[in-house]
């Protein structure tokens, strides 16, 4: 899978690298929220790839992507200010779990393993 012609973790190598280049010289940011934002742009990848490849696996890797995403995005929020208590955090959480299960549910079907037949009686 590619996104803009090029596999995704050489992009997340590329973000990587820009905002490290970054913040040498003008953001100033901490180690924490740099490893915070790129945590994000890794989840972000991660979804995109599951996204792109949900029909091959079933949509278990997409519902793992969007809970990674949720999380990350979250971490994000609370890094530059969200200020949210454990329990709404838990709450974005567990809405966002159920939404995901809902959303994958609809679109994979079970395995239907191998079949038995009873022999033939002659």
């Amino acid at each position: 899978m590619k996104i803009f012609g090029r596999e995704p973790a050489l992009l997340l190598g590329l973000f990587s690298a820009a905002l490290q280049f970054l913040v040498a010289f003008w953001l100033h940011w901490d180690d924490a929220t740099v490893a915070v934002v790129n945590a994000a742009a890794a989840a972000v990848l991660g979804f995109v790839t599951a996204w792109a490849t949900r029909a091959v696996d079933g949509g278990s890797s997409l519902q793992a992507a969007i809970l990674g995403l949720a999380q990350a995005l979250l971490t994000l929020g609370a890094t530059f200010g969200l200020d949210w208590s454990a329990v709404q955090v838990a709450s974005v959480m567990g809405f966002v779990a159920v939404l995901a299960s809902a959303y994958v549910r609809g679109h994979v079907e079970p395995h239907a393993g191998p079949q038995m037949t009873a022999p033939a009686i002659r």
